[in-house]
């Protein structure tokens, strides 16, 4: 059994963005992460069972600290349109301060094997619960048309923030990812608003 906590363990979380950002998963050798890690080559084996282990530990705690903040953050805001607002500013703002993460969690886990991709999809069905929670409130409230089907709608949600954020790495960075929150938010809220 493998250690999944410690300093050396975040240390080679956050070698492991670095070093995949910059090299491509595939090219993103053990040693390489290690050796940014500053720790030895077979440590890395105390905390992870190979390579596509270090992929999804990447994305099960960075994902998953995301996730848990906008939990948190969610719950201290009332209305579900504004529930929204926050739930895409969160979104953009988490891969905004961090273009390494933004490139791994957008481009080399897609291009990952069918283990990692089944390694991820249940932190992902977390998020997504997430954004299904936001719209059903918003039904429940009033806010948004109780026509509207949600998991269409949570389709559309994380199809945009995903698309967006991806649009943004291939254009090399050239706009602020915090200026687009605005207008996709009137455009959700203008599908699904009463």
């Amino acid at each position: 059994m493998v250690k999944r906590t410690g300093e050396k363990y975040e240390a080679i979380i956050n070698a492991a963005v670095k070093v995949i950002a910059e090299y491509g998963y595939h090219n993103a050798q053990v040693s390489k992460i290690a050796r940014e890690a500053k720790v030895a080559d077979g440590t890395i084996y105390l905390y992870f069972e190979n390579k596509d282990d270090v992929l999804i530990s990447v994305f099960r705690e960075k994902m998953g600290s995301f996730i848990s903040k906008v939990e948190k953050q969610l719950l201290e805001v009332e209305s579900p349109i504004e529930r929204l607002y926050h739930l895409i500013h969160l979104h953009l703002n988490q891969f905004e301060k961090n273009r390494e993460l933004a490139i791994v969690m957008q481009i080399e886990l897609r291009q990952s094997n069918p283990e990692v991709r089944e390694g991820i999809s249940k932190i992902l069905k977390r998020y997504t619960d997430v954004i299904d929670q936001v719209i059903a409130q918003g039904i429940e409230k009033g806010c948004f048309r109780s026509d509207v089907d949600i998991r269409l709608v949570r389709r559309m949600i994380f199809g945009t923030l995903d698309e967006t954020v991806s649009s943004w790495i291939m254009n090399d960075y050239k706009y602020s990812l915090l200026e687009q929150i605005d207008e996709i938010h009137r455009l959700f809220i203008q599908g699904i608003g009463k």
